[in-house]
């Protein structure tokens, strides 16, 4: 990962969490354990590739923890740790933004049409 060049905690959290994937991985976690093919599900235009690397960042950023099951073929498992459990009220700030977006968004005219 990127160096945190300013300092700023905003830029910490976001070296962390930036990209397109990752705090909605931490979402869906919110909802307890679940394997890969799982979250493959959960967020279809994911690919297995991008999939696979924002869950190692999260794995070693140390907010998601990987279960390897040895049966055959072979079961892994990822959940949120404890600290992980601390993106609980990111995920739903986000989500309450989102939503104003949203209804933003369905206001024509408030919402500037270059940005729709």
């Amino acid at each position: 990962m990127k160096d945190n060049r300013s300092g700023c905690s905003v830029e910490e959290a976001m070296r962390l969490l930036g990209g397109r994937w990752r705090l909605l991985l931490a979402s869906y976690l919110l909802d307890g354990p679940k394997r890969f093919n799982a979250l493959r599900r959960d967020i279809p235009a994911i690919s297995q590739r991008m999939l696979t690397i924002d869950l190692r960042a999260l794995e070693e950023a140390g907010l998601v923890k990987r279960t390897v099951f040895p049966t055959v073929p072979v079961t892994v498992e990822y959940e949120l740790t404890v600290d992980g459990r601390r993106l609980e009220p990111v995920v739903e700030v986000m989500k309450q933004f989102g939503l104003w977006v949203k209804s933003r968004q369905s206001d024509d005219s408030v919402w500037p049409a270059n940005l729709a």
